[in-house]
């Protein structure tokens, strides 16, 4: 078979590699992510706290770390973030568990502005090396911060029934496929919500029979 003649075709099959997170990213195995989960609980650093959250929302480090109080939703347990701190450059709307809400409970300042970072000490965010340093403390320097969207992805796939879309929108992936881009027109948050919410109970060990 003459190889030109995939020429416009793989257009339609391959995603845009510019929307493709490069490179090789370390993760832990799904089946892992509890005992993790319940060691990182115990650790009272801040940093634990924002990989908490990270892992929580299968939120990429970048977003956790840059999230302000304004973006918060509480009363709607909402997490807005805005296009201009998403990689794809669209809004992006996580529903928030209650393990989530909890994370926030315990970071919420007597006092702050719209502006004012979750994650932060004296008006100043954390950055992506606390995390990474944790990870090394905890005897998991073997896996990185950004893996645990992976760790949610291959649970949400081999251990749940959710579609595929919504696992994708749940990461905030670039969809190249149209059908599956006006699905997302609609944010679906409700079946986010659920999954979310199933992903917090597997971490925390009300699955861990399954």
């Amino acid at each position: 078979m003459n190889p030109a003649t995939y020429r416009g075709h793989l257009a339609l099959l391959l995603p845009n590699q510019s929307n493709v997170e490069r490179g090789h990213h370390a993760a832990l195995p799904w089946r892992e992510a509890p005992t993790f989960f319940q060691q990182l609980k115990q650790r009272p650093a801040l940093a634990a706290r924002c990989l908490e959250f990270v892992i929580l929302t299968a939120a990429r480090s970048g977003e956790a770390l840059g999230a302000t109080w304004g973006e918060v939703d509480l009363d709607g347990k909402l997490w807005t973030i805005p296009a201009t701190r998403m990689k794809a450059g669209a809004e992006h709307v996580v529903p928030l568990s209650d393990a989530a809400m909890a994370v926030l409970a315990q970071m919420k300042p007597d006092r702050f502005t719209a502006t004012t970072p979750v994650f932060g000490i004296g008006g100043a965010a954390k950055s992506n090396m606390a995390m990474a340093m944790l990870l090394r403390r905890m005897n998991y320097g073997h896996i990185t911060t950004h893996g645990f969207r992976s760790t949610f992805r291959d649970w949400a796939g081999d251990a749940t029934s959710y579609p595929r879309e919504i696992v994708e929108q749940a990461l905030a992936h670039t969809i190249q496929n149209k059908a599956e881009r006006a699905y997302r027109r609609g944010t679906a948050v409700d079946r986010r919500r659920m999954l979310m919410g199933e992903w917090s109970s597997y971490l925390l060990g009300s699955e861990a029979s399954r």
